[in-house]
């Protein structure tokens, strides 16, 4: 029995930590690891881990296969088996004769005592459970200490139901396993949301949660603890691992404690676009990054984000000047580079472009100059790139950011080439704001290109307002109809031009077979292009009346 045991408290651990899908045996490693340093470093009595750790959130139709569920059932009886001295909660799936449930697992003394299924099971947004769990239905209340402590996972809690339910059943204080994703706004919901439930049953409310990247989600972590009054009393820093102990009184009351600071939304957005570049770089094996520095603002965002992610000496840029590049972006580009420390290239394309010109001539003759010629230079780029990170095992980031991706302002097989897109769900307005956000930590982008016009440079003077709306138009458009499913005429209602609008709902959805081959990318908002908005690519549907309707 612990010391806190003895003075009728409890200390328990959040154990947020980051976990690789699918990797059993090492997520295993992990867990036993946490729990024996919560014991010994930290005299805890209980260590918390969050929703699926032992499998990885969120594992899809790795749950299908027999044979992976066969070894979550193996992994899991090994490592409660060597689970001693502090009791754990461990997330995993749970597979009883055909049913398979998102489960929560008590580990004491080398065995699981208690067991707690969830109940809600999310079937919105990127969620998709409904395709691979049953849901439970009764509540889990389990003494820890002096303490009867009720479990629920992620959904549970945003519901009254479970909560009530466990209240009901003795609980007095609840704890809550989670794997729950970033996007913008996301860190208040959820402590409005627990200080409701906190308030309703009259408990304190332990919430834990994962961190890091799994393809374009990102959990960034942020455990908290509320109040039986729905006050926040801890707050454990967003995107970072670590152990974070939780003192509950013989009241069951948290003791008072410090709160990590509160972030502006340039910041929290930031650290999760580079904890997202680092995870998925270092989860799938790369051995760096390499991208385009065109000169531009989305470059030089993204060549900051991956030296932040993964250092300046893991990262290269590659700059392609064409006969449209102006002097300023070369300028540019080469302070960029030199002020973050990254090794940097300078390939011309004028050769490359001229022989495919040459080429396609006699197929091309008497038909005028267009996007094909654009194209071509952009395609130029690709292959260099794409050579580049095959050479060197380096992944390929794009560039571009959510504003051009939907209304295909993008050219595929060229600045759409590459494994990642950072910034896929960063419109541009606020491609501008986190460069900003960014230099005032240290000045790395040139004011230069903060302020000139946006220019894609394939074509003579060109800029993006000869093609597109001002991105101040743009923005709030697009946020309304790919984000808030807003009809045309509804945009229009708020003081849109109806033609600028029909124009831009006509670009996002002629471009959705873009998207699709587009490479995944951090999410951060509501609803970004990827598993949380699937649309048809061949429709006839129009999300407005026609002229004459």
């Amino acid at each position: 029995m612990s010391s806190q045991q003895q003075t009728n408290g409890l200390r328990i651990v959040m154990a947020q930590l980051d976990f690789l899908v699918g990797a059993i045996d090492a997520n295993a490693r992990r867990i036993l690891a946490a729990c024996t340093e919560a014991r010994d470093r930290h005299a805890a009595d209980v260590v918390v881990f969050p929703e699926l750790a032992l499998t990885g959130y969120p594992p899809e139709d790795l749950l299908f296969r027999p044979h992976f569920m066969e070894h979550v059932q193996a992994a899991l009886e090994r490592l409660c088996g060597r689970i001693h001295g502090i009791t754990a909660i461990i997330g995993a799936p749970l597979l009883e004769g055909r049913l398979l449930y998102n489960a929560a697992l008590v580990c004491r003394d080398g065995a699981i005592v208690a067991q707690y299924k969830k109940q809600l099971l999310p079937n919105y947004s990127v969620f998709d459970e409904k395709r691979y769990f049953t849901p439970g239905g009764q509540p889990c209340v389990v003494m820890l200490g002096e303490l009867p402590v009720g479990i629920t996972i992620c959904e549970d809690i945003w519901q009254a139901a479970p909560a009530a339910q466990a209240a009901a059943a003795g609980a007095r204080v609840l704890i809550n396993l989670n794997a729950s994703p970033f996007h913008a706004g996301k860190r208040d919901e959820r402590e409005q949301v627990l200080a409701a439930r906190a308030r309703e049953n009259a408990l304190p409310i332990i919430y834990v949660n994962l961190v890091g990247g799994q393809d374009e989600l990102v959990f960034d972590g942020g455990s908290f603890v509320v109040d039986a009054q729905g006050q926040v009393t801890q707050h454990a820093p967003a995107c970072v691992e670590g152990l974070y102990p939780v003192d509950i009184a013989a009241a069951a009351v948290p003791l008072p404690a410090a709160c990590a600071p509160r972030q502006v939304t340039e910041a929290a957005v930031y650290e999760v676009l580079v904890l997202g570049v680092r995870d998925y770089i270092r989860k799938n094996g790369f051995d760096g990054a390499v991208l385009g520095l065109s000169g531009g603002v989305d470059s030089a965002l993204t060549l900051t984000l991956a030296v932040d992610a993964i250092g300046a000496g893991q990262v290269e840029a590659v700059m392609m000047p064409s006969r449209y590049t102006a002097a300023m972006s070369l300028e540019d580009a080469r302070a960029e580079a030199t002020a973050l420390g990254v090794q940097y290239r300078e390939i011309p394309i004028e050769r490359p472009f001229a022989s495919f010109l040459e080429v396609l001539a006699p197929a091309f003759a008497g038909l005028p100059a267009d996007t094909t010629e654009e194209n071509i230079q952009a395609r130029c780029r690709g292959i260099i790139l794409m050579a580049f990170s095959n050479k060197q095992r380096r992944i390929l980031l794009t560039t571009g950011n959510k504003s051009e991706m939907s209304v295909g302002y993008a050219t595929l097989y060229g600045d759409m080439a590459g494994g990642f897109a950072p910034l896929k769900d960063v419109p541009k307005l606020l491609v501008y704001r986190l460069a900003r956000y960014r230099n005032a930590q240290g000045a790395v982008i040139p004011q230069r290109v903060l302020d000139r016009p946006p220019s894609a440079e394939l074509a003579p003077d060109q800029k993006d307002s000869d093609s597109l709306p001002p991105y101040a138009i743009l923005d709030p458009i697009l946020e309304r109809y790919i984000e808030r499913d807003m009809s045309v005429e509804r945009i229009v209602a708020d003081g849109f031009d109806a033609a600028v609008v029909r124009r831009v709902a006509t670009l996002v959805d002629r471009n959705e077979y873009k998207r699709r081959q587009a490479p995944p990318g951090v999410r951060i908002t509501q609803r970004a292009f990827g598993r949380d908005r699937r649309y048809p690519i061949t429709s006839g549907y129009q999300n407005f009346q026609n002229e004459g309707d």
